[in-house]
């Protein structure tokens, strides 16, 4: 208990030298996830090597092995209630297998041999045939957290792009570098055997002297990226448009929500519309709220198709959900310390998310100090330390991760089995609300396509309390307690719970 609370205070001296405990700075909190990727600079500059290509960013060395990848907890993920709204007179029929989707052999290889997939997931069946069939009506998806969404739109730019017109035709715009790589290598293994090319456009550190505006111009056939660095392609005529077939939003809500990217958004959507009209949007999430689905219905084309989950129904079965009372911050520790990583040693990977960066460093310092190995990622690092921090954990060099939402959002790794709320999620303009969708983003973490997973939410302050009782209320759920922060029993039995143990 002493070696836990000097721990805390030699973290928190550390962590105070470099921030003040004042309030915090405004520009630090207005985005979500802790993210600097995509500053815009000032009068449209172009930012040092912002779009380099796959090569350069050698997303080859980013990627894990299949053998890294088993788990033992995998089970065939259950059905989810999906509600199909479709529009106008075009048939739909879902599809059993990948070859009722009429997909070149190619493809077909790549899923079989590649991806390993038997069929398609229950999201893949129903919203495939949306995607694939002509007229290619915009599409508004919503499903589970792991459900496959991936799968869904990474096929869908496949199916649709010519491999012999070596011109952009499909783009997919995602809200972190992390989650446009990941991304890039699902669509390289998928397309192994069709000859697509493709590119990721991210940002780069500015210690590279290179500069967009010098570079040629983009022959990819699909390019992933975030959106400020698209729309600097574009408003510097590197990226074309002209033959753009499929536009893709990853996390969705997030692109289009006033909090979020929605500004650079609209204008990739306008410009793409000013030149091309036959461009299919197609915007995925597991969440979308009240506002920004009415926002989201009123930009895409009138005919559109969408699916959703009802919002009860959104909480992960396969996760089990605790909420543990901790009476101050050293007992977080010794918690996190003593019972779950202690218990959890061989149940895979575990993610603790925190809120701030200053809450990372402290609690990264304190765990070191106390003799546990972690990584520590947020939006203030560098990008290559950041795709270090990252390939180390999907390679599994890493054990325990603490992260600020930055990896929150469909960040996929399927040894990750506990998921640790160190700070639950509330909205950053008040502090006293949840932030419903991240709290959902955060426990998909775990649980990734069915699989066993367990999240434990620590309840420290009267708001922390007052925070989970509105989870609660709002995903008509009844998150369980457990009883004692300091009981190995306890834990144990809700690890069982969980399939864990």
């Amino acid at each position: 208990m002493a070696d836990a609370a000097a721990a805390i205070a030699s973290a928190e001296t550390s962590v105070g030298s470099v921030a003040p405990e004042s309030k915090p700075q405004t520009a630090e909190i207005k985005r979500w996830g802790d993210m600097v990727d995509d500053e815009e600079q000032p009068g449209d500059t172009a930012s040092s090597s912002e779009d380099k290509v796959v090569g350069e960013l050698e997303v080859d060395k980013l990627t894990i092995e299949d053998s890294k990848k088993v788990n033992k907890f995998l089970d065939d993920p259950e059905d989810s209630s999906i509600q199909a709204v479709t529009s106008g007179d075009t048939p739909y029929t879902s599809a059993a297998t990948f070859e009722d989707l009429n997909l070149s052999p190619e493809l077909l290889k790549g899923l079989y041999v590649e991806m390993k997939f038997q069929k398609p997931s229950k999201i893949q069946a129903i919203s495939l045939p949306m995607i694939l069939t002509s007229p290619y009506k915009d599409l508004i998806a919503q499903a589970h957290n792991g459900s496959g969404k991936t799968t869904c739109f990474v096929l869908g730019m496949l199916s649709r792009v010519d491999p012999n017109v070596k011109r952009p035709q499909a783009l997919c715009i995602c809200p972190t570098r992390e989650l446009s790589i990941q991304n890039l290598e699902v669509l390289q293994k998928m397309g192994k055997y069709t000859g697509i090319s493709s590119e990721c456009a991210v940002p780069m550190d500015s210690g590279n002297n290179d500069r967009s505006r010098s570079r040629p111009p983009i022959f990819a056939q699909v390019v992933i990226g975030t959106p400020g660095t698209i729309k600097r392609l574009m408003s510097q005529k590197k990226l074309s448009v002209v033959d753009m077939k499929v536009l893709v939003f990853d996390e969705a809500d997030h692109m289009l929500a006033k909090d979020g990217f929605q500004d650079d958004s609209l204008r990739i959507m306008k410009d793409i519309e000013r030149v091309n009209g036959h461009c299919q949007v197609l915007l995925f999430s597991a969440t979308f709220d009240e506002t920004v689905k009415n926002f989201v219905s009123r930009i895409v084309r009138k005919d559109y198709n969408q699916l959703f989950v009802k919002k009860e129904e959104l909480s992960l079965d396969s996760v089990k959900q605790y909420k543990v009372y901790c009476p101050d911050e050293m007992t977080k520790i010794l918690a996190i310390k003593d019972r779950i990583l202690e218990l959890g040693e061989n149940l895979g990977q575990t993610i603790i998310f925190v809120n701030t960066k200053r809450s990372a460093s402290m609690l990264h310092k304190a765990l070191v100090d106390l003799g546990y190995e972690v990584t520590t990622i947020h939006g203030a690092l560098t990008h290559e330390d950041r795709d270090k921090i990252v390939k180390e954990f999907k390679d599994g060099l890493t054990q325990v991760l603490i992260s600020t939402d930055v990896l929150a959002r469909g960040f996929d790794q399927q040894q990750v089995n506990l998921v640790i709320n160190y700070d639950l999620p509330v909205k950053y303009e008040t502090p006293s609300e949840p932030h419903y969708e991240v709290y959902l983003h955060r426990i998909g973490r775990a649980g990734r396509f069915g699989r066993k997973g367990a999240v434990f939410n620590f309840v420290m302050t009267d708001r922390d309390v007052m925070i989970m009782e509105k989870i609660d209320k709002y995903f008509g759920t009844r998150v369980k307690e457990v009883a004692s922060w300091n009981s190995e029993e306890d834990f144990k039995v809700a690890l069982k719970e969980a399939g864990l143990l």
